[in-house]
């Protein structure tokens, strides 16, 4: 079931996936079920946004990916951060903070 606002939101998908990975290696299925179970289902991952913020992310070194047998024993590629991969998500964390309180400001101010 898909609720309006429920797509993750522009600009936040690398840092979900660095997050989200640096837990535990993942598969594409497994990272996206992960962001919307943590997420309580507040964000829903669409497949081909996912496919190609993972393909950028491993270009750029943040992702080193292998494949590997899941537990059903199919074929998957899955996802591990690079230890550049978890410098990015320092600096996308900190990012994200620094956005977050400023837009906290601007909700509070009154006038």
């Amino acid at each position: 079931m898909n609720q309006p606002g429920g797509d993750v939101i522009q600009g936040t998908m690398d840092l979900l996936i660095l997050k989200t990975l640096s837990l535990e290696p993942l598969h594409g299925f497994g990272i996206a079920r992960r962001i919307e179970q943590i997420s309580r289902d507040v964000f829903k991952v669409n497949p081909g946004s996912l496919l190609t913020a993972l393909q950028r992310l491993e270009r750029a070194g943040w992702l080193d990916a292998e494949w590997r047998r899941t537990e059903n024993s199919r074929r998957a590629k899955f996802y591990s951060l690079t230890r550049a991969g978890r410098k990015q998500l320092e600096v996308e964390t900190a990012d994200w903070n620094r956005r977050a309180s400023a837009v906290g400001r601007l909700l509070r101010t009154e006038g």
